[in-house]
């Protein structure tokens, strides 16, 4: 009901005036929530319509590489509580006799948008925490017809693969960082570092690893994951596997393993090694034989010429590396027995610029086939959301030090 105002005049007599009509408390509230909620819908719809335009239906159907980032949401609420209902709490008060001319008083924009800075805050930082889960687009095959090889490297770790090898260029040197700088490079090192070489050089070839000492063991079976095997070469040591013999035979029958089911025409075994077969289960002959049932070409390249070479042998009282000569047996017979039987040719390697000439010229044989390769595509969708929730939390920062500014 209308509240009356009573005013005398200049004659005297009492004039009578009716004020404004003053909201009730629950009709204040009731606008207020109603004003609240529409503000969350409008800065909900702003914060996601960049996402939902770039990436709609790869978000509804990620998978999250980190979900329990996700637990962060249960902050939001709170977050959304204190920006909003939270600042009256807050709020510094002052006692009055009476607040109804005030309540009567006409409203301005600051009082309709006070609760739009704690929205923005809540959304944005609810945006931020999904963007930390790391939501990944679903995995995509994709099909696509290439001309390549399967190729199989396999690597000599043995102990005479400590030996110190010459002609290392400054590329290769870069892709084999030694221990220490004083070392001189050893024959792993260079074959590492053209084998890392030979793998980034490559754009539609299925490669292999097989690494092998006194037994063979797969590191990784054909693959277009190239950042992968040039990990997991890099990686490689004398001391990760028993290296005191040299298991030809095995090497070639896990590589052939690996190749048996493959549908390329061209199948290749590279054999990087620097001695004679004195270890193993598997008759080196024997293997070649497999590999010649299966289609698979073997081309072995032999790494030094059987003559005396270095080997470091400690250092000295200043940190030097000591060396002293050894020579390591050789069976270039054995390789080249390998290589004809299985139409493929053998390659020796003296230093670091032959052995990867070795490598360049066995793929210059190769003859190139068509494969089917099936790849998978991965997108991170994090940058999507993580835009918007930024931008959201900076306009809640520039609102409240600049629009609307409080006291205290």
């Amino acid at each position: 009901m209308a509240a009356r105002n009573t005013k005398t005049t200049r004659a005297g007599r009492p004039s009578m005036r009716w004020s404004e009509p003053v909201p009730s408390p629950r009709s204040q509230r009731t606008v207020r929530a109603a004003t609240l909620l529409g503000l969350t819908v409008v800065v909900l719809l702003v914060g996601l319509a960049y996402p939902l335009a770039a990436r709609g239906p790869e978000l509804f159907s990620a998978r999250f590489e980190r979900p329990w980032f996700l637990l962060g949401l249960v902050l939001v609420p709170f977050v959304f509580w204190r920006g909003t209902y939270g600042e009256d709490v807050r709020m510094a008060r002052l006692r009055l006799g009476s607040v109804t001319a005030l309540r009567a008083a006409p409203k301005g924009l600051r009082v309709w948008l006070r609760d739009l800075p704690g929205t923005l805050r809540a959304v944005g930082l609810g945006l931020l925490v999904v963007a930390l889960s790391r939501p990944l687009n679903s995995i995509v095959p994709v099909d696509s017809s290439d001309e390549g090889i399967d190729a199989v490297l396999v690597l000599d770790l043995s102990g005479s693969m400590q030996a110190v090898v010459d002609n290392l260029p400054s590329d290769l040197a870069r892709l084999a960082p030694r221990k220490s700088m004083q070392a001189a490079p050893t024959r792993l090192d260079a074959a590492k570092a053209v084998m890392r070489d030979f793998i980034s050089r490559r754009k539609t070839d299925r490669i292999g690893v097989v690494a092998f000492g006194t037994a063979a063991y797969l590191v990784s079976p054909p693959t277009l994951d190239y950042h992968l095997l040039d990990s997991l070469i890099s990686k490689m040591e004398l001391e990760m596997i028993e290296s005191s013999g040299t298991a030809i035979g095995d090497a070639l029958g896990v590589a052939v393993a690996r190749l048996r089911r493959s549908e390329a025409e061209s199948k290749a075994i590279i054999l990087l090694t620097d001695g004679d077969s004195n270890a193993g289960n598997l008759d080196p002959s024997y293997a070649a034989h497999l590999a010649n049932v299966v289609g698979v070409k073997v081309y072995p390249i032999q790494i030094g010429d059987g003559d005396i070479a270095q080997v470091q042998a400690g250092v000295d009282l200043f940190g030097r590396p000591r060396y002293r000569q050894h020579r390591f047996p050789v069976n270039p017979e054995l390789l080249k027995s390998i290589a004809q039987k299985t139409n493929g040719n053998m390659y020796i390697a003296t230093d670091a610029e032959a052995l990867r000439n070795s490598f360049h010229e066995v793929l210059d044989e190769l003859e190139k086939t068509r494969f089917e390769a099936s790849a998978a595509t991965f997108e991170d969708l994090y940058r999507f959301l993580l835009l918007p929730g930024v931008l959201l939390l900076a306009l809640d920062a520039i609102l409240r030090s600049l629009v609307l500014r409080r006291f205290p």
